[in-house]
């Protein structure tokens, strides 16, 4: 991909980011980790464990002080280089708890980092100083269940992780991923005031509000169309997926079929559909 790796791209005055060369199906073109502060810095989402997009960060850091390394959540496309990055500022690992689960098969999407070790957890609500500016934690559990949002209240930023991404929807995979409470998170941004969305995968956000609502319209509609396939016949999650997603990507096959799963337990416990085995039917 053509894209602008290990390079500093200012955004706007004390927002930066450097994108992790782990382009993806799943990371589009790679994990943007965001440089907060003019004097000081925080580092948003510091993004997997390589060495040249470790370098990368230290060189854009340009010998300021870190204040912090904050991790939205700990998928290893976003937190492992935390560890190596403290280890060369001396800055402490701030952010979401941590999490390490394993899902009943292979993941579809990235795998939990086993070695995040944060200094502090942040609350919802709880906040750090840095620069003169105020980082805000937002608990958004749903993608997982330890996901922070970072709001920048001078700037009206809000970092997003992958609550909401620039360029595709987030993928929700249970055990962890939890459908309801991904579409709870949604709600609560949508009635935010940020003027501006930046994700760890994709452009900028610009139109939140529109923006979630219209994140918000497309699972309902999913739930919809799941319900009504699922009262056609009973049916199994792969025919589930077949239906729904014509055409996808085969490397999206396993994605898709763990959103489904999130949207028909989150469905099962409204009382809608029920499942014997592998194959799920509606109540109504």
């Amino acid at each position: 991909m053509d894209a602008p790796y290990a390079i500093v791209d200012t955004l706007e005055p004390g927002i930066a980011r450097v994108l992790a060369h782990n382009p993806s199906a799943f990371t589009f073109t790679g994990t943007q980790s965001y440089l907060i502060g003019e004097r000081e810095v925080a580092i948003i989402d510091p993004g997997p464990d390589d060495p040249a997009h470790v370098d990368s960060l230290i060189g854009a850091i340009e010998g300021r002080r870190v204040a912090a390394i904050l991790c939205t959540h700990t998928h290893r496309d976003h937190s492992p280089a935390a560890k190596p990055l403290a280890q060369a500022t001396g800055a402490p690992v701030i952010g979401c708890a941590p999490l390490s689960l394993d899902s009943l098969g292979p993941r579809a999407d990235a795998a939990f980092d086993r070695d995040y070790v944060p200094d502090r957890v942040l609350a919802d609500g709880e906040s750090i100083e840095i620069d003169d500016r105020r980082l805000v934690a937002v608990a958004t559990p749903g993608h997982t269940s330890n996901h922070l949002c970072f709001g920048e209240e001078r700037s009206g930023a809000l970092f997003t992780g992958d609550h909401v991404m620039g360029w595709s929807t987030t993928v929700v995979v249970p055990p962890d991923g939890d459908m309801a409470a991904y579409m709870a998170s949604l709600e609560r941004l949508r009635q935010r005031s940020d003027r501006i969305y930046y994700p760890a995968h994709g452009p900028p956000v610009t139109n939140p509000r529109q923006y979630v609502r219209g994140l918000i319209g497309h699972r309902m509609q999913r739930e919809k169309q799941i319900i009504r396939l699922v009262g056609e016949r009973p049916r199994a999650i792969p025919d589930i997926v077949a239906m729904a997603y014509p055409g996808l990507d085969p490397r999206l096959i396993a994605a898709a079929g763990g959103s489904v799963l999130a949207h028909l337990l989150d469905l099962e416990k409204r009382g809608l559909v029920a499942h014997t085995g592998e194959t799920w039917t509606a109540t109504a």
